[in-house]
């Protein structure tokens, strides 16, 4: 058959997606399924069945990444991987991570239904515990799948209540066999909803992801004096909220000064005493600085110490910040990158460039293999939230390409 024109069942995919949705569905239209609960176990029980029911064969890890299998004719070739998570916010959306997954498999639903056979196995990845917004680090499972952190380090991580990763594994029934990262990947696709507002304000329908933006995350704290705002004249004050202040807009300055990729944001601020009339005596808050290139991203640190230490020594005042957190940036494979925007372009499709800000399981996968990612607009770029929406024949486009890409990196076996 002519596979230039070969598409998914768009209907289908929207089916999958509003069915697996179901499990954890809040009243205002989202969901919440946290990662290893029992609403998560009910949410991957349900792929997995989907999975068996599409002749795939499953394979479990010990921090319980799911991998689903559709043999290639060539056994020797590493097998082209897609996916993402099926975790969500407490306040999540239909689509984030769901998506990913759901597209694959219906990738691997339309090659059986068309019987089209690869050279190389194609498998759906269900990575645990992306979100972070139960258990910490955040992309848990495919980080410890590339290394980026061991598996003990995980299993060691607790919620709120004190329940850990490797209890709430166990009691869910996902610890695998598989050590994590003994698992070939001969390249790893992931399609997502943006989660911004650039593809849908651009009128276009496919992001083609050249690369992830590094972010730095610090944890600041100015220290002055806390006193009664009346009787305490101006210059005499030691005004911990006007210094933190001065920061927080070198934190935007600095991303300004860095276009087009510079971000810089103050998302926390805890203000001591927060006393209507008395002078704040400390502020913390967080800085988020972030940019495509590593390079850049230095510089911008390089700027936010100088800054700080100048304004030490003007105001007098104990100024503490603390890099707590670092990933550098993400560039994706040139042949995946290519792989997405030929399938695209061939469909079809309009597309645009669009640098992700969020991140991805596909930034540690992309350490191990070479690695690519597809964009499709949500409503208002609007995630992490259960208004969370995107069009159908937008969450098609995306999966029509993600198949041509596989595609690609499989190869089509001669009949």
């Amino acid at each position: 058959m002519d596979t230039d024109t070969l598409t998914i069942n768009g209907e289908r995919l929207w089916y999958s997606l509003l069915a697996l949705a179901e499990i954890g569905a809040t009243a205002k239209g989202g969901v919440k399924r946290l990662a290893l609960t029992d609403l998560d176990k009910q949410g991957r029980d349900l792929v997995i069945s989907w999975g068996r029911e599409a002749g795939l064969h499953i394979t479990i890890d010990k921090i319980g990444n799911v991998f689903m299998r559709r043999d290639g004719l060539n056994k020797t070739l590493p097998p082209i991987m897609s996916g993402s998570h099926i975790d969500t916010q407490p306040t999540g959306g239909k689509f984030d991570g769901n998506y990913g997954v759901l597209a694959a498999l219906e990738v691997v639903r339309t090659l059986n239904e068309k019987n089209i056979q690869t050279q190389a196995a194609i498998e759906v990845a269900i990575w645990t515990n992306e979100e972070g917004s139960r258990f910490v680090p955040v992309m848990m499972g495919s980080g410890v799948f590339c290394g980026a952190f061991t598996l003990e380090h995980a299993y060691a991580a607790r919620d709120t209540e004190g329940k850990s990763v490797h209890d709430e594994l166990e009691r869910i029934g996902y610890i695998g066999d598989e050590q994590p990262g003994q698992h070939p990947v001969g390249a790893y696709f992931e399609a997502h909803i943006e989660q911004g507002p650039v593809l849908e304000n651009a009128g276009k329908v496919i992001g083609v992801v050249p690369a992830v933006l590094g972010l730095s995350w610090y944890d600041c704290e100015v220290t002055g004096m806390e006193a009664h705002a009346g009787p305490t004249p101006m210059p005499l004050r030691k005004d911990a909220l006007q210094a933190a202040i001065k920061i927080m807009q070198e934190t935007v300055n600095i991303a300004h000064r860095y276009p087009p990729y510079g971000r810089g944001t103050v998302g926390f601020i805890e203000n001591f005493p927060n006393s209507r009339n008395v002078i704040p005596g400390q502020v913390k808050f967080s800085v988020d600085l972030r940019n495509v290139s590593e390079v850049l991203l230095n510089k911008m640190h390089d700027e936010m110490l100088s800054f700080i230490e100048k304004l030490r020594k003007e105001t007098g005042l104990e100024i503490k910040i603390k890099r707590v957190s670092h990933y550098p940036p993400c560039p994706f494979h040139p042949d995946c990158v290519a792989a997405v925007r030929q399938a695209a372009s061939e469909l079809g499709y309009s597309t645009m460039d669009v640098v992700s800000g969020a991140g991805h399981d596909a930034i540690y996968v992309a350490r191990l293999a070479a690695s690519g990612m597809i964009f499709v607009p949500c409503k208002d770029g609007i995630s992490h939230n259960e208004i969370e929406d995107a069009k159908p024949e937008h969450l098609e486009a995306g999966c029509n390409v993600l198949l041509h890409a596989i595609l690609d990196r499989a190869q089509i076996a001669s009949n």
